[in-house]
Parts: C-alpha cells; sequence; structure tokens
C-alpha cells in the first residue's frame, strides 16, 4: 500500500470511527468486505451498496452469530444519517496530533496483532495518546481489572501483583477507572522496567482524561505507557462504550485478572471477552463476607477461573510452559528489597537532592498524608529517606 492509499484509509477509519458505534456489527461487516475506503463512500450515501455486496454482509454476519442485528442495508445506513453532518476526519487527526497522539490502522506496523483474534469485532482504528512505541505482544500482557469501590484488601493484592508484574516485564491493561484499575496502573508505573508498563484502554475519546479524578494519574500513564480507545475525540465515555471497551481489554493480554467484582460487575463482562477469545483467566479470592469479592467467587465456581494469588501465578498462566517467566535476577540485596509497595512508591516520590513537603509527596504518591508521614518514618530508619528543614528528600542509602 503507497503512503497516499494509506492516508485515504486513515482519514476513511478515522470517519468511520465517528459515524459507528463500538462493534456495530453491520458496520464492521461493510469494512470487511467492501475495505473502509468504499464502506465510508457507502454509509455516507456517496454510492450504493447493491444486492450482492448485502448478501456478502448478511453471509458474514451470520456466520459471526450477528445475523439477529441486521435488519438491511437501508436499516444501517437511516441509523448513521444523523451522525453524517459531524463527519469532519481531518479535525480528528489534527486533535490527536496537537495532543503528541496518533491514529493507527490494521494495516499500521504499529498495530497489536492480537486484536485480529476479534474477528469482525476488531476495532475499526485505535486513537492513541502516548509515546510512539510498540506496543506488547499478548503474551506480555495482563488486564487487571476489578470493582470501582475497592476494598483495602483489594487495592493491597492489585498494587503488589502489577508492581511485580511490571518488575518482570509484562504490560498490565485496565480500564483507567477509579479503584482497581486506578491502583493496577499506579501499581504498574511505579513497577516499571524497560518494557512499556501500562496501557489504559479508554471507553471515551483520549482528547479528554476520564474520570477527571484520575487525570494526574492518566496523564502518567500517557507519558509511560499508552491512551487507547476506539473511538474519536471528544466522544463521550457512556455505559455501552464502556462493555464494548472490555474485549479490547481481553484481546490485548494473555490473562485477564478480577481482583475484585460484585455479583454483577463490569469486569464480569472483561472476564466473559477473554474466555471468548479462549484467553486464561485468574480470580483473586476474598472473604465470603464480602460483596465485593462475590464476583470472583462467581467466576472460580460457575466459569473456567484459575484462583491466583500473585505475580508469579498469573505469570504461570500467560505462559503454560513457564516460557512466559524471566530468569531469576542475579546480584547483591538492595537496601530497598522487602519494602512494602506504598513505601517504594513513596521512595520513588523523594527527590534526589531539594526536599519536599509531606502534603506534596501526598499528591504525588497518592498516598494519604499519614501513611506518608508513616512511610517516611520507615525509610528514615533505613537511611533511605532524611529530613531537612522540615522538608524531606532520599538518603544516601539508595545511591
Amino acid at each position: 500500500m503507497t503512503q497516499v492509499a494509506r492516508d485515504i484509509e486513515r482519514r476513511s477509519r478515522a470517519a468511520l470511527s465517528r459515524l459507528m458505534e463500538p462493534q456495530d456489527a453491520a458496520g464492521l461487516a461493510l469494512v470487511q468486505v467492501a475495505g473502509a475506503v468504499d464502506a465510508l463512500r457507502i454509509a455516507t450515501g456517496e454510492v450504493a451498496a447493491g444486492p450482492d455486496m448485502e448478501r456478502e454482509i448478511t453471509a458474514l454476519l451470520t456466520d459471526g452469530g450477528s445475523a439477529a442485528v441486521w435488519a438491511g442495508m437501508a436499516n444501517a445506513l437511516k441509523r448513521w444519517k444523523p451522525r453524517i453532518p459531524d463527519l469532519a476526519p481531518e479535525r480528528d487527526l489534527e486533535t490527536m496530533a496537537r495532543l503528541g497522539g496518533r491514529l493507527i490502522i490494521p494495516s499500521d506496523d504499529l498495530w497489536p496483532a492480537q486484536l485480529a483474534d476479534l474477528g469482525i469485532q476488531e476495532p475499526i482504528c485505535l486513537w492513541w495518546r502516548g509515546q510512539e512505541q510498540r506496543l506488547p505482544d499478548a503474551a506480555t500482557a495482563v488486564a487487571i481489572v476489578g470493582s470501582r469501590d475497592s476494598t483495602s484488601y483489594g487495592a493491597s493484592v492489585t498494587g503488589d501483583m502489577a508492581y511485580s508484574l511490571a518488575q518482570r516485564g509484562f504490560t498490565v491493561v485496565s480500564g483507567g477507572a477509579y479503584g482497581i484499575d486506578a491502583h493496577a496502573h499506579r501499581a504498574a508505573l511505579a513497577g516499571a522496567s524497560d518494557s512499556l508498563p501500562t496501557i489504559a484502554v479508554m471507553a471515551g475519546g483520549v482528547d479528554r482524561f476520564y474520570p477527571s479524578g484520575n487525570e494526574d494519574l492518566l496523564r502518567a500513564v500517557c507519558n509511560q505507557g499508552a491512551v487507547l480507545a476506539e473511538v474519536p475525540p471528544g466522544s463521550a465515555p457512556t455505559r455501552y462504550r464502556f462493555l464494548q471497551r472490555n474485549r479490547i481489554i481481553a484481546a490485548l493480554s494473555a490473562v485477564t485478572v478480577v481482583v475484585e467484582a460484585r455479583w454483577r460487575s463490569g469486569a464480569l463482562n472483561t472476564a466473559h471477552h477473554a474466555e471468548t477469545l479462549g484467553r486464561a483467566v485468574g480470580a483473586v479470592p476474598g472473604s465470603v463476607h464480602s460483596a465485593n469479592s462475590a464476583g470472583c467467587h462467581r467466576l472460580l465456581r460457575d466459569g473456567g477461573a484459575v484462583c491466583v494469588t500473585d505475580a508469579a501465578e498469573v505469570a504461570e498462566l500467560a505462559g503454560p510452559s513457564g516460557s512466559a517467566l524471566p530468569d531469576a535476577r542475579q546480584g547483591q540485596s538492595a537496601v530497598q528489597d522487602g519494602l512494602t509497595l506504598e513505601d517504594l512508591i513513596l521512595l520513588d516520590a523523594l527527590p534526589l537532592r531539594s526536599t519536599t513537603s509531606v502534603e506534596k509527596l501526598s499528591t504525588v504518591a497518592g498516598l494519604g498524608q499519614e501513611s506518608v508521614r508513616a512511610g517516611l518514618g520507615r525509610l528514615g530508619l533505613l537511611g533511605l529517606a532524611v529530613s531537612e528543614r522540615g522538608g524531606w528528600k532520599r538518603g544516601k542509602a539508595t545511591s
């Protein structure tokens, strides 16, 4: 494909992503049968589909088990027509360029090959905010999802698991939401090795970080990892889109781990997508008295989920033969070995030369001020933090 042809296809897919909702079976079938450029011309009424193409689409949807939602091309055109005046792919592409992002399409080298496992439900494109770098193969990516109203238990398990997985070179994939998602992203960033530490898959446009309370976290994910969405800039994160993006989280990853989930939870939807794709599913057990773990126990009892309790067990699921497990690290032990996740995050937040306040550390590390003060006391005893003129910085023991 020439560069000119690739640019035309990119603009066409940008427009289609605004015209069609995620997992629009009729639209995705049209793109697969006609190609993105002609699909846009048909969808906007510039050219007619013709009976032969309708039959191809019907056959494709029947094979994919989506024939029930197909009421013919005329009905699909009627659905898409109200959005045609809003199509402005050049504007959307310029918005992404201004944000330091890009749009990737299936013919790009940067496109994650594992998304092809979604078949007809493969996204039309991905709007990508972050540094340009190769996204990981499924074998080195793990999805960690769970409840938005996570407990301290869920936060602790998620933090330890995500941090250790990132240390092992895995990329942690999640949805950028409050609760388990946020703990997974934050810990993966803290444990980042040379590989891309974490990916956040958004339900709305990547031009606006959502939820707003996670803006600083998602900005950090953007700077060190990647923030992705299949909907264009300016798109609202509707409930429907939250459910649809879950298939992308599952498809990007070799394993989907549910840490905490209520009986009816969006995290269970992600696990269902993973099972449908033949991916491994792990569930973290919790208290039988905790409603936040009811969904995990449901997966363990009724589904194909495997009980997992730490990063080593998750890594084993990612590579059943053990091929995904890294070689044991050699070298002398460091003084920070054995620190809790909170203390490691706090240590990373401490400046090397100038001092900073407890309040500032609380903001940077994402910890409560009481936790920061307690952590500074522990780090101070180890020589990892020192207090000067009422402020704090790293101690010489870290050098």
